[in-house]
């Protein structure tokens, strides 16, 4: 089992209407929700721990979980509103706009923690960044790292920081504990000012560290080497949940093979690692060929 902790909302997408209007869409989305989504339709056992609303959104986005087949029975529930994300594109590239004060996700507090059989788990995305739901994430990960696999994705969203002291802060406690660390280039030269990953592992105990260059596919590094795997060739629609299929897709490969395990990640070679990787790419692929944070079932693969 996997379980996905952090953030889900409702993404406003832009579309136009029939007679040529500009409009937002709702969509249920949010990076780790988007992993959740996208491991449930890999036919990932995964749970999904976050602050839900019982509101119109939150409704819409517990029906979205279980109709992937993710069990959100460790989610916190509240009368809280839902978290709107506003979405605009610019060539296929998403920036956002966030309404977030005193929502049911932000809300998250240390009373929420679950217990959890899980054998891993996923943090990531904008719920690390404001409080008091980063602070109860950053708990959550660092009791459970000692024993089991846990994997995170920064996700840096600039616009969204307030606190760029405490933020960076929480995010080198969490890098440092994690076993898999996923970063984009963008977020990594945010992070640690270079795009070169291999420092990491000086600084944190990380096990593997998944560097996705977008078009020009992710570098996987461990302590042992690196390899380049490509990206798959897709026509880009818009790249809204890409980087979080990937690692669904990573995860639900290592996996499916029983290596999402301490020791399983620590024995894994580069191939195997490889092999998840490029099986993440092969889904991240589909999931930009298409408009929204849509990621593939199994059977499309």
């Amino acid at each position: 089992m996997i379980l996905c902790c952090g953030e889900a909302l409702i993404d406003m997408l832009p579309r136009q209407t029939s007679d040529g209007s500009n409009v937002f869409a709702p969509h249920a989305g949010g990076s780790v929700f988007n992993t959740a989504i996208a491991l449930g339709r890999l036919n990932a056992p995964v749970q999904f721990f976050s602050g839900l609303s019982s509101d119109l959104f939150g409704d819409i986005l517990q029906a979205e979980l279980k109709a992937s087949g993710v069990d959100s029975s460790p989610a916190a529930i509240s009368t809280r509103p839902t978290t709107l994300a506003f979405v605009t594109l610019t060539d296929g590239h998403a920036s956002y706009a966030f309404y977030d004060e005193n929502t049911a996700g932000r809300m998250l507090a240390l009373d929420d923690l679950p217990q959890t059989d899980a054998e891993a788990l996923f943090f990531g995305g904008i719920s690390l960044v404001v409080e008091p739901c980063s602070s109860t994430y950053e708990a959550l990960m660092l009791r459970e790292a000692p024993q089991k696999v846990t994997m995170i994705d920064p996700n840096i969203r600039p616009s969204f920081i307030t606190d760029e002291a405490g933020y960076r802060a929480r995010m080198n406690r969490m890098l440092a504990a994690a076993d898999i660390i996923k970063t984009s280039d963008e977020d990594l030269e945010w992070i640690t000012g270079d795009t070169d990953a291999a420092p990491l592992f000086e600084t944190t105990r990380a096990q593997v560290i998944l560097l996705t260059r977008g078009g020009d596919g992710v570098t996987v590094l461990t302590r042992k080497g690196q390899v380049n795997v490509p990206a798959e060739r897709a026509k880009v629609v818009d790249t809204v949940g890409a980087g979080d299929t990937f690692s669904a897709g990573f995860m639900a490969h290592l996996q499916n093979a029983e290596m999402l395990t301490k020791n399983g990640i620590a024995d894994a070679s580069l191939d195997d690692l490889a092999a998840a990787a490029a099986f993440g790419a092969k889904v991240a692929a589909i999931t930009v060929s298409r408009a929204g944070a849509n990621p593939p079932w199994a059977a499309e693969l």
